[in-house]
C-alpha cells in the first residue's frame, strides 16, 4: 500500500513533465503554403563599401547567390571595395506575389530601367537583394529571397546586362521596409532591391 502511495504520485509527476516539455510549439506567425513541401512554410542597407565579410558573398553571408539565374558570376574579388549607392535605383524596386519568385509583367519596366542605368555606366555593378515578408521560417524565406534575386538577375541578363556585373544576396525576412503585420505591409516587403555599386576610389 505504501509502495502504491509513493509510485502513483511519481508516475503522475512524470506524465505531467513529459506532456509539458515533450511538445514543441510552432514558430510565431508561421503559415503553411498550399501545395508546398511538408514543413515548408512562409513567404515569405545603407551606404558603404562591399567587402567579403558577409555583405556581398563570402562564407557566412546570408543567402548568397553564386552562379545561377543568368549564367556564371564573377569572382567576389571583382566586387571587393565597391561603393554601395542604395538611393540610385531605389525607385525601381520590384515586388512579388505571395510565395512567388516570378517577375510580374507590371515590374518589367523597372527591370528595363535598371538595365539602362547599368548600360550607361560601364564601371558600375549591381547587387540584388531578395526579400520576403515576415511569415514563414528563416530557412524557407532565405531560399525564397534567393530565388527572387536570381529571377531578377536572369531578367537583367536577358535585357543585355553581363551576368558578371551582378551579385545576389537573400535577406529573407530580416530587412522589412514596412514593420506592419498586415497584407499591405507584407506586399511591400516581398521585393528585390537594386543597389548600384560604384568602383572604389582610384580604380
Amino acid at each position: 500500500m505504501k509502495m502504491n502511495q509513493i509510485v502513483f504520485p511519481l508516475a503522475l509527476a512524470l506524465a505531467v513533465t513529459l506532456t509539458t516539455t515533450g511538445c514543441k510549439h510552432a514558430p510565431y506567425k508561421v503559415t503553411t503554403i498550399p501545395g508546398s513541401q511538408p514543413g515548408a512554410v512562409g513567404d515569405n542597407g545603407g551606404p558603404g563599401t562591399v567587402g567579403n565579410g558577409g555583405t556581398v558573398g563570402g562564407e557566412g553571408g546570408p543567402g548568397v547567390g553564386t552562379g545561377t539565374g543568368g549564367g556564371p558570376t564573377a569572382g567576389l574579388d571583382t566586387f571587393e571595395g565597391m561603393i554601395k549607392d542604395p538611393a540610385a535605383l531605389a525607385a525601381y524596386t520590384i515586388h512579388f506575389k505571395f510565395d512567388s519568385a516570378a517577375i510580374k509583367q507590371t515590374e518589367e519596366a523597372n527591370i528595363s530601367s535598371v538595365a539602362s542605368a547599368l548600360s550607361a555606366s560601364a564601371g558600375d555593378k549591381l547587387l540584388i537583394e531578395g526579400n520576403c515578408d515576415e511569415r514563414g521560417t528563416e530557412e524557407y524565406n532565405r531560399a525564397l529571397g534567393e530565388r527572387r534575386a536570381l529571377a531578377a538577375r536572369e531578367a537583367l541578363t536577358k535585357a543585355g546586362v553581363s551576368p558578371d556585373r551582378i551579385r545576389t544576396i537573400s535577406y529573407g525576412k530580416d530587412k522589412p521596409t514596412d514593420p506592419g503585420h498586415d497584407d499591405a505591409a507584407w506586399a511591400k516587403n516581398r521585393r528585390d532591391d537594386f543597389i548600384l555599386l560604384h568602383p572604389k576610389a582610384g580604380v
